[in-house]
């Protein structure tokens, strides 16, 4: 197994896998209410087997080159997660995500940890376009999205059905060559 730092603080990313159902589950647990405001995570994650099941598809994409998902830990307990949801290497195109816990928050950590997995989707995989697709509602990861450097694309009014209410969805992205102009990809 392997983690990469995200700073001084001890924070850490690493790949969430199968094995790890029970302590992501636990995760989810902690978090269900906070993360379930603009995230369906916590509607699919209700128990063991879906735990697992949601871990192994995350598996299933990162042996297909389509997907990864990396766990955020804060002083040794796992508090979100950053993933690219899709990814197409041979369009060069990926869409990333992320949650966090409430004792996760406040703390820069999707931020730092989005960083670090644009950078390995750049440099590594040979990615042109990031996209970030947002709840127009949600305003912490729009706040992550500007950190970043990323541009708001558009908006799709209505276009996502969320717990019997329509939503407006951002979408925000960012460029190979604008990632690299910025000094974010090494």
């Amino acid at each position: 197994m392997y983690a990469i730092s995200l700073g001084d603080d001890g924070a850490e990313l690493r790949p969430l896998e199968p094995w790890q159902a029970q302590e992501f589950l636990a995760h989810v647990d902690r978090g269900r209410e906070f993360i379930g405001q603009h995230n369906g995570l916590p509607d699919v994650i209700t128990d063991l087997a879906s735990s697992r099941a949601f871990l192994q598809t995350y598996a299933e994409k990162a042996a297909a080159d389509t997907g990864r998902l990396c766990g955020i830990w804060w002083d040794g307990t796992l508090v979100g997660a950053v993933c690219l949801r899709t990814m197409d290497v041979g369009q060069g195109n990926a869409e990333a995500g992320c949650w966090l816990e409430p004792a996760g928050v406040g703390k820069g950590l999707v931020t730092r940890a989005v960083r670090a997995l644009i950078d390995w989707a750049v440099n590594e995989r040979g990615i042109h376009r990031v996209e970030w697709w947002v709840s127009a509602e949600n305003e912490p990861s729009k706040a992550v999205a500007r950190r970043l450097g990323m541009t708001k694309d558009g908006v799709l009014r209505e276009s996502f059905l969320y717990r019997g209410k329509r939503h407006d969805e951002e979408i925000w992205s960012v460029l190979a060559p604008q990632w690299r102009a910025a000094g974010r990809a090494s």
